[in-house]
C-alpha cells in the first residue's frame, strides 16, 4: 500500500480532525525512528498513519483494531503490517516482537501527550515544548489524564531508548509537520 492509498483510507474512515492529526503525528514519529534505525521510512510511516484508522467507526475494545485489520486484509495489506497494527494495544494479546511494533507502541501514546503539552503553552507550538516540562507534566495525574504514562514509559523501555531522548525524537518529528498538526 502506498501513502496516497493509506491517506484515502484514513479519510474514508475518519472525519474527526483530532484523530487525523493524531495519525499524522504518529506517522511522523514512525518515520523519524525508521530513519534513525535505517528502516523503510515509507512502510513505517504508513503503519503509523493507519494504526487507528478504524477507531472512529469502531471505538470499542471488541472492534478496534480488529475491524481495521479485516479491512486491511481485504485490501491485500501485508500480514506483517497488520500484526504490527494489532500489537499497538495490549488487549489484543499480539506481542510486540519486532522493532517496528515496539516503535509504534512507544510513539502512539507519547504523541497524544505531546499534543496536550503543546496546547497548554501560550504559543501552542510543539517545537517549544521542552523535555523537562513534559516529564514534569507526566507527574501531574490530572493533566491529559486519559493518556497512559505507564505506556509512555514502557514504550521507551521496550524500545531500549532513554525516555528523555524518546520525548525529544517524537517532539522533533511532530515539529517537522507542525503546520499539518496546527501546532
Amino acid at each position: 500500500m502506498d501513502r496516497e492509498t493509506a491517506w484515502a483510507l484514513l479519510n474514508e474512515y475518519t472525519s474527526n480532525p483530532g484523530l487525523i492529526k493524531h495519525a499524522l503525528a504518529v506517522e511522523a514519529g514512525m518515520r523519524a525512528y525508521a530513519r534513525q534505525f535505517g528502516e523503510d521510512e515509507d512502510a513505517w510511516g504508513i503503519i503509523g498513519l493507519l494504526h487507528d484508522f478504524d477507531y472512529e467507526r469502531y471505538p470499542t475494545r471488541d472492534d478496534h483494531p480488529y475491524r481495521g485489520a479485516e479491512v486491511l486484509r481485504g485490501m491485500g495489506v501485508s500480514e506483517d503490517w497488520i500484526r504490527t497494527i494489532l500489537s499497538h494495544t495490549d488487549y489484543t494479546g499480539v506481542p510486540r516482537d519486532t522493532l517496528v511494533a515496539k516503535v509504534l507502541f512507544a510513539v502512539d501514546e507519547l504523541c497524544g501527550f505531546l499534543t496536550a503539552c503543546a496546547l497548554v503553552r501560550p504559543d501552542k507550538k510543539i517545537a517549544t515544548v521542552e523535555v523537562p516540562s513534559v516529564r514534569k507534566k507526566m507527574k501531574t495525574k490530572a493533566f491529559a489524564a486519559q493518556v497512559s504514562r505507564e505506556d509512555i514509559i514502557a514504550g521507551a523501555e521496550q524500545l531500549g531508548v532513554d525516555l528523555d531522548r524518546h520525548i525529544a525524537v517524537v517532539r522533533d518529528a511532530m515539529a517537522s509537520i507542525a503546520g499539518e498538526l496546527n501546532l
